[in-house]
């Protein structure tokens, strides 16, 4: 049938003819076509093809992707995933089935961001640049600490206030960047460069650098997953905390820089820790001196009025006044020395334990922990992939064994007269009729010339 089906009108043709017809026409219209929808009644059987429905609101079309275009794919399809598929539009002729075949496939919207995020953050961590022993180490207590945002935003207002509070006497600065947008991830990248730049024709150089911006969708965030910013964070020669988002989004900057905080707030509260944590120290311990002595001072004038009340001698009962007093200040220097050295070694103790408690620490035990139960998942199913196949080959040795056309390659034959049907007795057949006779391969047209009943 070479011309086209609409033109068949006055002609007969068979159920394959037409679908056969139908499959080349959509083939031939609908050879590169891409699809949006969402997986429905995946199937994936052990011949590595699936097959599955594509729906959106109003309808649904069968799809099928075999194993060579299955084997590219970057992410495991399951049930519920929004979709855009590229394929070749056609009918399986033996049911008559329209469907799509499937030459491609990639998440739709916020899932292609994320696949596209878990390929670069499994490439970087490969190449080492996650690695947890080559963080650089924030200084104690930095003096000049520079923010790279733009300054119209909310979260550059909350950390200025944030580091004016815990540490009024550290020079800030703002590197300008823009934080959103397909330019965004190289402004950042100069503003680095600037930095670089300032450190070196400056004194009051830069020493700690904070990476910020207030939440948003993954798409607002997107330029805080680009490669060349991470590396370029990844060869910066001054720590970076990365302050990018809420507690919830996590982006390519966290793992490369050298710490992540929560928020943008909660990286000016970590920079400026031993700054906030030094000051209560210290104010503790004035108001301790102040409130201490200024008692023991009042009960001192107290004392004194009373013995001025007394005095005899005025001479001799001041000298001794004056070296009792003398002797008192001795006192109170001693005990000045001595809670100042208590309260240096209980600052010592402090930030010994804050250092035992380090996130970092227990991060890393998380992380071996995940490690182990990952690899206890792989090994798991293996077995089970194991177990599937051998249940598998059993079931097709059995279907083998009672397949009834296998009696036929022992050299058997089946014959069927001209209805189809067996013939079983000799009954069945008349003289100079022709009937079919099926081997193990092939057939044959046999004619009766004789008939025998045993």
């Amino acid at each position: 049938m070479d011309q086209s089906i609409v033109e068949q009108n006055n002609e007969i043709i068979s159920v394959s003819e037409l679908n056969n017809a139908a499959k080349r026409l959509l083939e031939h219209n609908f050879n590169n076509v891409s699809v949006l929808g969402e997986i429905s009644n995946l199937s994936q059987p052990s011949s590595g093809h699936i097959y599955f429905s594509l729906k959106d609101e109003s309808g649904s079309i069968r799809c099928a992707m075999f194993r060579n275009a299955n084997s590219r794919l970057k992410f495991s399809p399951k049930n519920g995933d929004k979709c855009i598929l590229t394929g070749q539009v056609s009918i399986y002729a033996a049911r008559g089935d329209y469907q799509l075949i499937a030459k491609s496939m990639r998440l739709a919207g916020a899932g292609d961001l994320m696949q596209q995020f878990e390929i670069l953050k499994s490439k970087l961590d490969a190449e080492g640049l996650f690695d947890l022993t080559k963080k650089r180490a924030f200084p104690r207590f930095p003096k000049h600490i520079c923010i790279v945002t733009s300054s119209s935003t909310a979260a550059f207002q909350d950390i200025l206030s944030s580091l004016k509070r815990r540490c009024p006497f550290a020079n800030i600065s703002i590197s300008e960047a823009v934080v959103q947008g397909d330019s965004a991830s190289e402004t950042i990248i100069n503003a680095l460069k600037r930095i670089q730049k300032f450190n070196a024709s400056n004194i009051n150089n830069v020493d700690a650098v904070i990476i910020t911006r207030g939440g948003g969708s993954i798409e607002d965030l997107w330029c805080f997953n680009n490669e060349g910013l991470a590396r370029a964070i990844y060869d910066f020669e001054i720590p970076v905390i990365s302050g990018v988002g809420h507690e919830i989004d996590f982006t390519i900057t966290d793992f490369v820089a050298d710490m992540r905080a929560p928020t943008p707030t909660a990286a000016a509260e970590i920079v400026t820790e031993n700054y906030f944590r030094l000051g209560d120290i210290l104010n503790n311990i004035q108001d301790e001196f102040i409130s201490r002595h200024g008692k023991l001072i009042e009960k001192k004038k107290k004392t004194l009025e009373l013995l001025k009340a007394n005095l005899k001698n005025p001479v001799s009962i001041l000298r001794e006044k004056i070296q009792k007093i003398d002797n008192l200040e001795l006192q109170m220097q001693r005990s000045l020395k001595n809670n100042v050295y208590k309260s240096a070694q209980d600052l010592k103790f402090l930030t010994k334990v804050l250092q035992e408690r380090n996130p970092t620490n227990l991060i890393k035990k998380l992380l071996e922990k995940t490690n182990s139960h990952y690899q206890t998942l792989l090994a798991n199913m293996k077995n089970v992939s194991v177990s599937k196949k051998y249940r598998v080959d059993q079931v097709q040795k059995n279907l083998q064994i009672l397949n009834p056309l296998a009696i036929l390659d022992r050299g058997y034959s089946i014959i069927q007269n001209k209805d189809g049907e067996a013939v079983k007795t000799s009954t069945k057949v008349k003289l100079g009729e022709e009937v079919l006779a099926r081997f193990g391969k092939g057939s044959a047209k046999l004619k009766i010339q004789e008939i025998e009943d045993d």
